[in-house]
C-alpha cells in the first residue's frame, strides 16, 4: 500500500484552516499525487504477481474511493466547514458508470455524481468546485454531474446514457438517506416501467458500437473494451439483466434463472480475463489504450506469462485464448437475448429456463422426430434430443440450412452442453458425414450455418483438425481474421461466385464455374485449405495429408479426395505465380502448367485462389490481382491446349508489328519501320496490343517536342491501378530513381516493366495501386507522381533527399520479425536471372533494393512487387550489363550479401518504401 496513508496526509495539513483554495491545493496536491503514484504501482504489482485483472481494478477503485473522500474532507474541513448544515447543505457523493461498478482501469475516467436534495446552494457549489479543482490538478479524467434527486429522475427518463450511469451508481460518502431516496425513486419510476425500451436501446447501441469497432469478434487487432466480445458486451448483458431481473450483483443472475451456475462461472471467467488484458494494456502503454494492436500483443502476452508451445508462438497462444473468450461472450449474449425473448412472450418467470421452456414447446411444428420449428427457428423437441441420437448434433444444422431457418439459441446452447457426445463413433458415422457434406456444399447459406456450428463448438469437435485452428490468430498484418473465421468466410465467397453475385468483379470465375466437374472437391478444398496452420511443417503439405484422411470420411470418391489434396498442397501456387513472376516469360507459364497439368485443375485453382484472397480481409483483393490471375489463366490455357509459349517466336513478333501498323494508319511507312526497329523482340512479345499503340504515339510526340524525359499516365478503375509510362535515357539506376520518386510522392508500386530501345532510351511501364475511388482525385495524385518522376530524372532534385524526407519516426512493423531472404534462380526464365527478395516491409524498401541492384551494375528487365501485410516479396528479372544471366557463384554471393545488407538498415532509421 502507499507509504503515506490518506489520514496522515490530511493530518499533515495542520489543524489551522487553510482559508484560500490555492493554498490548500498547493499543500494537498503533491501529497495526493504521491499517494496515487504509489497506489498505481501497488496495483500493477498485484496484477503482475496474481494475474488478476479484477483484483487490480478493484484495488484502483478502492484507492480512488479513499482519495475522493480525502479531497472532500480537506475541502470541507479547511475551506467550507458546515458545523450545523441546513437541509440545502446535504450532499451525497456517488460513483457512476464504470467506476460505479467498483472497478477502475489504470487510465479510466472517474465518473462522479454530486447529489443534492433539491437545488444547488452556494455552499454545495463551492464544495463541488473546490473538489474538482483538486482532482483536475491531479491530472485525473473526471466525468462529473451535479444534480438533485428530481434532476436525476427527469434526465434519466429522457436520456438513456444518464439512465445507464444511474443504474450502476454506488454510494461513496455523504448523506446516505439522500442516495437511498434516489435509488428508490429510480427503481419505482423508471426501471419498473421501461424495461422493454431499455433493452431495445441497449441492443441497438451495442450493434452500432460493434459496427464502429469492427463487426467481427475475430478481427486480429481487437478492441478490448468496445469490440465484439469485449468488456462492453459483458457490461451490456449485466445492465440488461439488472434492469429486467431487478438484481444488484452478478451472482444473483443464477438465482433469477438467467444463467446456470456453470454459465455464471463462464461469465466471471470472461470478465476476469478481459479485465486482466485491459489493465495490462493501460499499464504497458501508459494511457487508456483499448485496442490490442500488434505491437502490444507481444508485450501483453509476455506480461501475462504466455510461452510458445505446440507450433504456436507465445503471442499466438495469447490471442487464441483472447478469441476463445470473445466467443464465450458471444454465447452468453445469445443466452440473454433468448431469455429476454421468452420472457416477453410468456410474461411469467422461469425457474429452470432451459428445461421449463423446452417442455412447454413440444407443441411446435414438428420437423422429424426430434426437432420443431419454434417461433420461426429450428429447436429441439426435448432436452434429450442429442442423447437419443447424437447424429442430431449435425442434423440440427442440416435442418437449419434445408429450411433456411436460424437455430434457436436454446438448441445451440444444448448442443454446446452435449459436445461430449461427439466422439470417434459419431465422427465416423456415414449419415453424420453425409449431412455435414450437404451443409458444406449447400447452395443456400453454408457460411452462416458453418459459423453457427463453430460457435456452438460442434464443428471443431466433429472435425478435430478444424478444432485445432479455432480462434487461432496468425500474427501478421496480412490476415484480418482468425484461421477458422477465414476458412468459413472463404466458403461464403465461393458460394457468392457460384451464385453469380460476383460476376462483375470476377467475370472469368463466373464464366467457368458451371463447367467445373469437381464441385464437391472444390468446396471441401476451400474449407480445408488452411486447416494445418500453426503446425511446424509446411501447412500446405500437412493440409494435403489431412485432406486424404478426411475425404473418404466425408464420403468423397478417391478421385475427389486426390483433387482436394492436390488443391490444398498447391493453393498458394497461382497467387504467388501471378503476383511475383513475369507472366510474359514463356518459362513462367511452362513451369506453372507443368504443375497444373489439366484444365479442370486450372479452373479449380483459379476459383479457390479468388475465394482465399477475398476472405483474407477488407481491401486485400484488388482488380489488379484479378487481372494478373486472368492473364495467368489464359496463358496457361493456351499451353494446356497443346501450344507452347515459345512456338513461332518470330511469327508472334511479326503479327504484333502488323497489328500495330493497323493501329497507326496515319504513319508513313519509313517512320513506322524506323520505330519498330528501335524495339527488341522482347518488347513485342511482352506488351499487349493497346499498350503498344499508346506507347508508339507517346514516343512520337516526345520526339517531335524534343523531350528526352517525359511521362504519361492513365487510371484503370476496374483493376484498381494507375499506369505510368516513362521515357528517359537509360542507365542502371533508372528504376531506383523512379521508385524513389514514387515513394516520395506517395506512390505504391505493384509492378514494373522495363524496355531499352536500340538507341539507348528506356521505355518503362510503372503500375501503382490506386489511392482514390474518384478518377479526378486519382488523376491529381498521378500528376504529382509524374512530376516527381520527371524532376528526379532531370536531376532537378536529389532523389535521396526526397526519400529521406519521408522517413517515419516509428513503424508498427517493429512488432514483427521477418528474416530477410534472397533467392537467385536461373531456371525460372530463359533469358534473365530471377532474384526474389523477401523481408520486413518498410517505406522505401523498393527504392533501397533497386538502388543496390543499380550499384551492382545489373539491368532490371521487370519488377514484381507483392506485400503480405508486414512482409515484402519483391522479384526482379535481371541481366548483367552484357545482357546475359548472372551465373558466376561469386557474383551471385555478392548480390545476395548486398541485398541482405539493405535489411540491416532496419536497425537504423528506416528508409521509406512504398508510401501509401
Amino acid at each position: 500500500m502507499p507509504s503515506h496513508s490518506l489520514e496522515t496526509i490530511l493530518k499533515n495539513l495542520g489543524e489551522e484552516p487553510l482559508n484560500e483554495a490555492p493554498a490548500l491545493r498547493a499543500r494537498l496536491v503533491p501529497e495526493l499525487k504521491r499517494y496515487l503514484d504509489e497506489g498505481r504501482a501497488e496495483a500493477e504489482k498485484v496484477l503482475l504477481e496474481k494475474q488478476s485483472g479484477l483484483a487490480c481494478a478493484r484495488t484502483l477503485s478502492a484507492q480512488m474511493d479513499g482519495l475522493v473522500r480525502a479531497v472532500h474532507n480537506a475541502v470541507v474541513g479547511h475551506l467550507y466547514p458546515a458545523d450545523n448544515p441546513s437541509m440545502g447543505e446535504r450532499l451525497a457523493v456517488v460513483a457512476t458508470g464504470g467506476y460505479g461498478r467498483g472497478t477502475l482501469a489504470p487510465g479510466s475516467d472517474v465518473d462522479l455524481l454530486f447529489l443534492l436534495p433539491y437545488k444547488q446552494t452556494a455552499w454545495s457549489e463551492s464544495v463541488v468546485e473546490a473538489m474538482l479543482y483538486v482532482l483536475w490538478d491531479l491530472k485525473l479524467k473526471v466525468g462529473h454531474a451535479t444534480r438533485s434527486v428530481e434532476d436525476c429522475i427527469r434526465e434519466g427518463m429522457a436520456d438513456m446514457t444518464i439512465r445507464t450511469s444511474l443504474l450502476e451508481s454506488r454510494f461513496l460518502f455523504g448523506d446516505r438517506e439522500l442516495y437511498n431516496t434516489l435509488v428508490g425513486r429510480f427503481d419505482r419510476e423508471i426501471i419498473a416501467t421501461s424495461a422493454p425500451d431499455f433493452v431495445d436501446a441497449k441492443l441497438k447501441e451495442r450493434d452500432a458500437r460493434v459496427a464502429k469497432a469492427g463487426a467481427s469478434r475475430y478481427l486480429v487487432e481487437p478492441n478490448v473494451k468496445d469490440g465484439k466480445g469485449g468488456l462492453r458486451d459483458l457490461n451490456t448483458l449485466f445492465w440488461i439483466s439488472k434492469y429486467v431481473y431487478r438484481v444488484r450483483e452478478p451472482e444473483e443472475l443464477v438465482k433469477a434463472g438467467l444463467f446456470t451456475p456453470e454459465e455464471f462461472r463462464l461469465f466471471a471467467r470472461c470478465e476476469e480475463f478481459l479485465w486482466r488484458v485491459r489493465c495490462h494494456l493501460h499499464f504497458a502503454t501508459g494511457r487508456a489504450e483499448e485496442r490490442l494492436t500488434f505491437d502490444m500483443q507481444r508485450v501483453i502476452a509476455e506480461r501475462i506469462g504466455f510461452t510458445g508451445r505446440g507450433g504456436l508462438s507465445a503471442v499466438e497462444r495469447f490471442m487464441k485464448a483472447y478469441f476463445r473468450i470473445a466467443k464465450d461472450v458471444g454465447d452468453l449474449t445469445a443466452i440473454v437475448c433468448a431469455e429476454l425473448e421468452a420472457r416477453q412472450a410468456k410474461r411469467r418467470p422461469v425457474l429452470d429456463r432451459m428445461l421449463g421452456r423446452l417442455r412447454r414447446r413440444r407443441g411446435g411444428a414438428l420437423v422429424g422426430d426430434d426437432f420443431i420449428i419454434d417461433n420461426n427457428r429450428i429447436n429441439v423437441r426435448t432436452e434429450h434430443a442429442f442423447e437419443h441420437d447424437p447424429v442430431n448434433l449435425i442434423r440440427l444444422f442440416w435442418l437449419a440450412d434445408r429450411h433456411n431457418l436460424p437455430v434457436h439459441p436454446d438448441a445451440k446452447r444444448l448442443a454446446t452442453r452435449s459436445l461430449s457426445l461427439i466422439g470417434p463413433h459419431l465422427r465416423n458415422d456415414p449419415e453424420a458425414n453425409k449431412l455435414f457434406l450437404d451443409i458444406l456444399t449447400s447452395k443456400n447459406a453454408p457460411e452462416v450455418v458453418l459459423r453457427l456450428m463453430n460457435e456452438a463448438g460442434v464443428l471443431g469437435r466433429f472435425i478435430p483438425d478444424f478444432g485445432r485452428i479455432v480462434s487461432m490468430m496468425q500474427f501478421n498484418m496480412y490476415h484480418h481474421y482468425t484461421v477458422d473465421e477465414h476458412l468459413i468466410r472463404s466458403i461464403g465467397v465461393l458460394t457468392e461466385i457460384e451464385g453469380g453475385q460476383l460476376e462483375n468483379e470476377h467475370p472469368l470465375a463466373d464464366q467457368i464455374f458451371a463447367s467445373i466437374r469437381n464441385r464437391r472437391a472444390l468446396y471441401v478444398a476451400v474449407f480445408l485449405h488452411d486447416i494445418a496452420k500453426g503446425r511446424p511443417q509446411d501447412h500446405s503439405v500437412a493440409g494435403a495429408v489431412i485432406a486424404r484422411k478426411l475425404g473418404p470420411r466425408f464420403g468423397l470418391s478417391a478421385a475427389e479426395t486426390d483433387a482436394v489434396a492436390w488443391l490444398i498442397e498447391h493453393h498458394l501456387l497461382m497467387s504467388n505465380t501471378a503476383q511475383s513472376r513475369d507472366l510474359s516469360d514463356p518459362a513462367t507459364i511452362k513451369s506453372f502448367a507443368d504443375v497444373v497439368q489439366t484444365m479442370e485443375r486450372l479452373k479449380l485453382l483459379l476459383v479457390l485462389t479468388i475465394a482465399d484472397i477475398r476472405a483474407v480481409g477488407p481491401g486485400v483483393w484488388t482488380g489488379w490481382k484479378g487481372q494478373l490471375l486472368r492473364n495467368l489463366y489464359h496463358e496457361t490455357e493456351v499451353m494446356l491446349g497443346g501450344g507452347t509459349a515459345d512456338l513461332a517466336r518470330s511469327e508472334r513478333v511479326r503479327l504484333a508489328q502488323e497489328q500495330l501498323r493497323a493501329e497507326l494508319p496515319d504513319w508513313r511507312q519509313d517512320m513506322f519501320e524506323a520505330y519498330i526497329a528501335r524495339h527488341s523482340p522482347a518488347y513485342w512479345l511482352k506488351t499487349d496490343e493497346a499498350r503498344r499503340a499508346k506507347q508508339a504515339r507517346f514516343v512520337q510526340e516526345a520526339d517531335k517536342a524534343g523531350r528526352t524525359v517525359t511521362t504519361a499516365y492513365e487510371t484503370d478503375q476496374f483493376r484498381g491501378v494507375t499506369e505510368f509510362t516513362v521515357l528517359s535515357p537509360d542507365h542502371p539506376r533508372l528504376l531506383a530513381i523512379v521508385t524513389g520518386a514514387c515513394a516520395a510522392a506517395g506512390g505504391n508500386i505493384v509492378d514494373a516493366q522495363i524496355f531499352t530501345t536500340t538507341d539507348g532510351m528506356a521505355l518503362d511501364t510503372i503500375v501503382l495501386s490506386r489511392a482514390f475511388d474518384r478518377d479526378e482525385d486519382e488523376l491529381r495524385r498521378a500528376e504529382r507522381v509524374a512530376s516527381a518522376i520527371e524532376r528526379a530524372l532531370k536531376g532537378e532534385v536529389k532523389i535521396a533527399d526526397l526519400v529521406d524526407g519521408k522517413r517515419p519516426a516509428k513503424e508498427r512493423a517493429k512488432a514483427f520479425q521477418v528474416p530477410p531472404e534472397v533467392v537467385i534462380d536461373n531456371t525460372l526464365s530463359n533469358r534473365q536471372t530471377v532474384i526474389e527478395v523477401s523481408g520486413l516491409d518498410r517505406p522505401g524498401l523498393l527504392y533501397d533494393l533497386t538502388t543496390a541492384l543499380g550499384k551492382l551494375n545489373l539491368n532490371i528487365a521487370s519488377a514484381h512487387i507483392v506485400t503480405f501485410g508486414e512482409k515484402a516479396v519483391d522479384v526482379f528479372y535481371v541481366t548483367d550489363l552484357t545482357g546475359t544471366k548472372v551465373t558466376h557463384s561469386g557474383r551471385q554471393a555478392t548480390i545476395r550479401r548486398t541485398l541482405l545488407d539493405v535489411f540491416q538498415g532496419e536497425e537504423r532509421e528506416p528508409s521509406p518504401r512504398r508510401s501509401a
